[in-house]
């Protein structure tokens, strides 16, 4: 027991002073070569422009890089190997018994992680150098629905015939068997997570979240015995809070696609692999741990909706969390909400996935 929260606790502490350390030359690197946006201003997703954002918005868009992303996945993936590489040179030693990096466990969604840092990376640049579908800032959101829609069914084909997973599990009731179902449910479950990844765009906001969420799975996965799964969640989150540390307002750059997309990716592997590979319900209480990003969601659906088909706005913005700020909200009181009604329906989802 001792030992595995050690190897849980290391990683964490582990990626988040490679964070601490390298974040001045990622942040020289950034501001040197003016790695922002050039010209303020989004684009909705129904394609019409949002000028009460634009306005409320307009000073931090400029000035501030993006790519602040690169510092949790890549701090994270530092952890990851180096544990691996200490146990494979001092073999039969101490750091042997800490290595985390394992085929049936962490393989996937380290795999994901990158896969969606590269792909938002990509798009970063885009949105920067004014590349891509610039009027909608970077890839278009189709594109980059349908990415990520691919990469989750390529991963649900993998959970589904590689590692024969065809159920999941329902509190108090046990598995439920999908079949061939479990495909297209995880593709749409991995492409709602994604869309909640909007909830970026206030200092500390998305951060906080992430670190909650991924904290809350590593103790599901921790009590499910997945030790090595729960130590790749606490590495993450020692990445996510290296990124914190310096993103609270004011932030020194933002988070942006090549994180978001890397963190909701890899959120939807971790809550697959805590259900029936961990003999748990990880998938069910997904939407409590996950709830932010899921009210951000509908409410950027709900808003779209209203003023085409109404012709009028529910939110005087939207996603959610700008609502409030247009409501006069200070952007610090939107994120430390935010934060706490996010360990509250965490705690939640975490009393249902051990009570059952």
């Amino acid at each position: 027991m001792l030992l595995d929260l050690i190897k849980v606790f290391i990683p964490a502490l582990l990626a988040f002073t490679i964070g601490i350390g390298i974040t001045p030359l990622l942040s020289h690197y950034l501001y040197a070569h003016k790695m922002w946006k050039k010209k303020a201003g989004k684009i909705g997703l129904d394609g019409e422009a949002t000028p009460l954002f634009n306005k409320l918005h307009e000073s931090r868009e400029t000035g501030t890089p993006r790519l602040g992303g690169v510092l949790i996945w890549v701090s994270a993936s530092i952890a990851i190997l180096g544990v691996y590489f200490a146990g494979v040179i001092f073999e039969s030693s101490f750091f042997s018994k800490l290595d985390f990096l394992s085929r049936d466990q962490t393989w996937i969604p380290l795999s994901a992680l990158l896969i969606g840092a590269i792909i938002g990376l990509i798009d970063d640049l885009f949105e920067i150098r004014g590349g891509g579908d610039y009027k909608a800032g970077g890839l278009s959101l189709a594109k980059r629905l349908l990415v990520v829609g691919v990469v989750g069914l390529l991963a649900s084909l993998w959970f589904h015939y590689k590692l024969d997973v065809s159920t999941i599990g329902l509190p108090f009731f046990g598995p439920l068997y999908l079949g061939w179902f479990i495909i297209p449910l995880f593709t749409l479950v991995t492409i709602a997570v994604y869309s909640g990844g909007i909830i970026d765009g206030i200092d500390g906001l998305a951060g906080g979240i992430f670190a909650i969420m991924f904290g809350a799975y590593g103790a599901i996965a921790f009590f499910q015995n997945q030790i090595n799964l729960a130590a790749f969640c606490a590495a993450l989150l020692g990445g996510i809070l290296a990124f914190l540390w310096f993103n609270i307002p004011p932030a020194r750059f933002y988070m942006s696609e090549t994180g978001s997309m890397a963190l909701t990716l890899t959120l939807s592997i971790v809550a697959f692999m805590t259900d029936s590979l961990g003999e748990g319900e990880g998938l069910f209480v997904l939407p409590l741990i996950a709830f932010p990003l899921l009210v951000t969601s509908l409410s950027a659906i709900i808003q779209m909706f209203s003023k085409r088909f109404l012709r009028r706005k529910v939110f005087l913005i939207a996603p959610l969390h700008h609502h409030f700020e247009a409501l006069g909200w200070p952007s610090y009181k939107v994120t430390m909400r935010y934060w706490v009604l996010s360990v509250i329906f965490a705690l939640l989802g975490l009393i249902l996935a051990l009570a059952s």
